[in-house]
C-alpha cells in the first residue's frame, strides 16, 4: 500500500493510527513518501510511524451505527429519503400526516424536486433595471439592482419560486390519523439501504410501513402491512398545493387554499393506476400513482384525492407509489415494491462504498463519537438533496428558503466536499450549471462596465439576479475557479480543463477588471460598493476586505495555472495585479475583517456574523498570510467573538479549517463541535439556524465535511493529521 504524505494526493490505501504516535512525525515538503507495503515494523518505527498499520474500514458498520431513530412524534426529527434532485420528508408514520404540527414546531414535511418552479402572474412586465440604484465605483457611475422595496423588486425577488409537489397522509376510518390514536411509534432510517421503517399501533393493532425513494426516478413508494387493511380502515390522502405563502421568505407554510388558482386533472386511469396533470401558473408536471392490489382513487375535494383499498382478505399488505415528472413519459413497468427496495439498497450500497471514509472506532473521546455521527449524517443529507442539475438552495430539498433560489456565495460550502471526499460528479453538475449561465454572467459584467463574467448572487432557474443587497456581494465571484480546480485535481484532468477553461478565463477577467488601481498607494484594491462576507458594514465604505482579497489572489493564481495548462501565456495584467494587490489588513497584530473599518477586535458590534478573515488560511491558502498574525487572530476569535448575536453553521467548520492549517488539532475539534448558537446537529443530522427561521441549513453540513476532509489529510500547512494527540483518538481514513 502506497501512502503519499504531505502532498495532498488521494490514495487508495487506508491508514489506522494512534495520534499520540502519529503527531510526533514531521515530514519535510520535499515530496517524501513512505511505502508501507512490505515494510517491517522497525522500518515504520524509524520513519516515525510505529503504530501505522493497514486497516480496512467496515463501511456498513460505520454507517449503520449512526442510523437515526425516533419513538415519538418529534417535529425536530423527521427523516428524509431522496435521490439528489427529489426528496421526500416523512413524519413518524412514514407519511406526511402531521404536516401542520411539524411546520409549526420543527422541520416541515414536504415533497420537493429541484426542477419544480413557477412564477406568479405579475401586474406588469418588470425588468431588473426597474430596481437599479446608482453607485460610485472608482471613477465610474454604475447601477446595481439593489432596490427591492417596490412592486418590481418584490416580484423579481420572489419569482421564479420553488414549488412543493404534494402531501401524502395516512387516514384511519376515513379521517387523517390523529395523534391520539397513534400509539407506541418507532421509526428507523436505514441509511445503508435507503429505507425508512415505521412501526406503530392504531386501536391496538400493528401497522408497519416501509418507505423508499427510487434512485432512478422521482418516485416515493410505500409498503403497508396491517390487519386494518382487511376491513378497509386505512386509506391514503394525496393533496396538491397551490404553492407557498409568497409573503414569507424562509420556511413558508404550504398554501392549500385558493383552489381556483391551479389545476389538477386526471388524464388517464387503469385498474392499478392513475396519472394526474398539474398546472400551476406557468408550470406543468405530471404525477403517476400506482398500486398493487384492488384499490380505487376518489376525489374528496378540489386537489385532494383518497386512495382506498378494497377486498384484502389475506396477506394484509398493500403497496403503492407516487412518481413526479416534468414530462408525461412514465414507464409502463408494473409496481414491484420488493424489486424497487432491492434496487435502492444496491444503489446505496454502491454509494457508501465509493469515495472516502473516516472511522473513529476505538476512540475513547466523546468528541470523536459525535464528530463521526455528524460526518455520516451530513454525507447522507447532502447525497439525498444536493445532486441536481440546478444547484441547491440553503435548505436543500427539505424546505424553502429565499424563495428557493441558489446563493452563489454558498457554492464552495455546498460543493467543495464532493471532490474532497472523492465523489466529484455532483460538482461537475454545479460547474456545468455555471457554464450554462455564462452568457448571463457576461451580460451582467457588461452592464457594470467589466470584462469577462460577473456572477449574480441570488439566482433561480432562469439565471437572473434577484434584487436587494445581494448584487453587492463579491466573495461569490472567484468560487467557480476554485471549484474547477478541485475538480481538476480529482482526476480526468484534460477533460475538465477543456470543459471549464472558458468558465475559468471569463471569471478571472471579471476579477481582474474589478480591481482598481490606487496611484497614491501604488496598489490594486477592492473598492466600494461591496457587501463583504461579514454582512454588517456599510457597502459604500467597504474597502479591501481580508477574505475577499485572499479569494482574489487565489482565483487569479489558479486562472494563470489554467492558462499554462492550456498552452497559453500567463496574463501579464493578472501577474501585475497579483504582485501589487493590497496587503491583508492587520490591526494590533491581528487580521481584521476590512481595511477601511479596522474595528473587528476593538468594537463588540463588529465581532459577530462570519469571522471571515480566518478563511484566508483555512478555506483558502493565501501564501501572503503571516501565520503568527493568523494565530493571534484565531485566538482572538475563539476568546472574544460574539457567538450568540449572529453566527452561521458554516462558521464553526471554517474556524476548524484555520486551526487545522495552523497545526492546532484540539482547537479545530473544539471549534467544529462548539456548543454554541447555530451549531446544534439534530438527531437527523440537520443544523437549524433558528434566529433566521431556517429549520435546516445544508451549508453547515457541507462545511463540516470539507473541514473533516482537511483534518483527515496532510498538506504543506498541516504535515500531521488534524486530530488531537491526547491518546483518546483512533482514526482510520481512506480514499482521500
Amino acid at each position: 500500500m502506497l501512502i503519499l504524505i504531505g502532498l495532498g494526493l488521494m490514495t487508495s490505501g487506508v491508514v489506522m493510527f494512534k495520534n499520540t504516535d502519529f503527531l510526533r512525525f514531521r515530514i519535510s515538503m520535499l515530496g517524501a513518501l513512505l511505502v508501507l507495503a512490505g515494510c517491517s515494523s522497525s522500518e515504520n518505527s524509524q520513519n516515525g510511524l510505529k503504530n501505522l498499520v493497514p486497516a480496512a474500514i467496515d463501511r456498513k458498520a460505520l454507517i449503520t451505527r449512526h442510523n437515526p431513530s425516533v419513538s415519538s412524534i418529534d417535529a425536530n426529527s423527521p427523516f428524509s429519503l431522496g435521490n439528489g434532485q427529489f426528496t421526500y420528508t416523512s413524519d413518524v408514520t412514514g407519511f406526511q400526516s402531521f404536516g401542520d404540527l411539524y411546520h409549526k414546531e420543527g422541520i416541515p414535511l414536504e415533497t420537493k424536486a429541484r426542477w419544480a418552479w413557477h412564477s406568479r402572474v405579475s401586474s406588469e412586465p418588470f425588468s431588473l433595471s426597474d430596481t437599479n440604484v446608482s453607485y460610485k465605483w472608482g471613477e465610474e457611475d454604475v447601477f446595481f439592482p439593489t432596490d427591492d422595496s417596490g412592486e418590481a423588486g418584490q416580484w423579481l425577488r420572489q419569482n421564479p419560486h420553488d414549488l412543493p409537489l404534494a402531501n401524502v397522509a395516512l387516514n384511519v376510518d376515513g379521517k387523517r390519523i390523529d395523534k391520539a390514536v397513534l400509539k407506541m411509534p418507532h421509526q428507523t432510517l436505514d441509511m445503508w439501504r435507503g429505507l425508512l421503517s415505521s412501526h406503530f399501533l392504531v386501536n391496538s393493532i400493528e401497522v408497519n410501513v416501509e418507505t423508499v425513494v427510487d434512485n432512478a426516478t422521482d418516485k416515493v413508494a410505500y409498503s403497508i402491512e396491517s390487519s386494518l387493511l382487511e376491513n378497509q380502515s386505512l386509506s391514503f390522502s394525496l393533496t396538491f398545493p397551490r404553492g407557498y405563502d409568497m409573503n414569507v421568505k424562509n420556511t413558508p407554510a404550504i398554501d392549500y387554499e385558493n383552489p381556483h388558482e391551479h389545476l389538477t386533472t386526471i388524464i388517464s386511469q387503469s385498474e392499478h393506476g392513475v396519472v394526474f396533470e398539474r398546472q400551476i401558473d406557468d408550470h406543468r408536471h405530471w404525477v403517476k400513482v400506482q398500486w398493487s392490489k384492488n384499490a380505487r382513487i376518489e376525489k374528496s375535494s378540489e386537489h385532494n384525492y383518497v386512495l382506498k383499498v378494497d377486498n384484502i382478505s389475506h396477506d394484509a399488505r398493500f403497496d403503492f407509489s407516487i412518481e413526479f415528472s416534468e414530462e408525461n413519459n412514465f414507464s409502463n413497468e408494473i409496481l414491484n415494491f420488493r424489486k424497487l427496495k432491492t434496487n435502492v439498497a444496491a444503489y446505496w450500497h454502491d454509494y457508501w462504498n465509493s469515495g472516502a471514509a473516516i472511522d473513529f472506532t476505538g476512540s475513547e473521546s466523546k468528541q470523536a463519537i459525535e464528530l463521526e455521527r455528524r460526518i455520516v449524517l451530513s454525507q447522507y443529507l447532502m447525497a439525498i438533496q444536493e445532486r441536481a442539475e440546478i444547484p441547491a438552495q440553503e435548505t436543500g430539498l427539505t424546505s424553502s428558503s429565499w424563495y428557493g433560489k441558489f446563493h452563489t456565495e454558498m457554492s464552495w460550502w455546498h460543493s467543495a466536499h464532493w471532490p474532497l471526499w472523492n465523489r466529484p460528479e455532483p460538482l461537475r453538475k454545479v460547474l456545468s450549471w455555471y457554464n450554462s449561465n455564462l452568457s448571463h454572467a457576461k451580460e451582467t459584467a457588461t452592464n457594470l462596465k467589466l470584462d469577462g463574467a460577473r456572477w449574480s448572487k441570488m439566482i433561480g432557474p432562469d439565471g437572473r439576479e434577484s434584487p436587494g443587497g445581494n448584487p453587492l456581494i463579491i466573495w461569490n465571484q472567484p468560487q467557480p475557479i476554485l471549484l474547477a480546480e478541485l475538480l481538476y485535481k480529482a482526476g480526468d484532468n484534460e477533460t475538465v480543463l477543456e470543459e471549464y477553461k472558458e468558465l475559468v478565463e471569463q471569471t478571472a477577467l471579471a476579477l481582474s477588471s474589478m480591481l482598481i488601481w490606487e496611484e497614491s498607494n501604488n496598489r490594486y484594491s477592492l473598492k466600494p460598493p461591496i457587501w463583504i462576507a461579514q454582512e454588517h458594514y456599510d457597502v459604500t465604505e467597504s474597502e479591501n476586505p481580508t477574505f475577499e482579497l485572499s479569494y482574489w489572489r487565489e482565483g487569479l493564481e489558479i486562472a494563470q495555472k489554467w492558462r499554462e495548462r492550456s498552452g497559453l501565456e500567463r496574463n501579464r495584467k493578472w501577474d501585475e495585479q497579483l504582485s501589487m494587490l493590497a496587503k491583508l489588513p492587520v490591526f494590533e497584530g491581528k487580521y481584521v475583517a476590512i481595511e477601511s473599518i479596522p474595528d473587528t477586535f476593538t468594537n463588540i458590534e463588529s465581532r459577530n456574523d462570519h469571522p471571515a478573515m480566518l478563511g484566508s488560511l483555512g478555506v483558502l491558502q493565501d501564501k501572503t498570510v503571516n501565520k503568527t498574525v493568523m494565530k493571534n487572530t484565531l485566538h482572538a476569535v475563539i476568546e472574544d467573538w460574539d457567538f450568540e448575536t449572529r453566527i452561521w453553521g458554516w462558521d464553526y467548520p471554517m474556524i476548524a479549517m484555520t486551526a487545522t492549517r495552523l497545526n492546532a488539532p484540539q482547537v479545530a475539534v473544539d471549534a467544529i463541535l462548539m456548543d454554541a448558537h447555530n451549531n446544534t446537529y439534530l438527531n437527523n443530522g440537520h443544523c437549524p439556524q433558528k434566529k433566521v427561521g431556517l429549520p435546516v441549513y445544508l451549508p453547515a453540513n457541507g462545511a463540516l465535511l470539507s473541514a473533516a476532509a482537511l483534518m483527515a489529510t496532510t498538506n504543506e500547512d498541516s504535515p500531521s493529521l488534524g486530530f488531537p494527540s491526547d491518546g483518546k483518538w483512533t482514526v482510520r481514513a481512506e480514499g482521500f
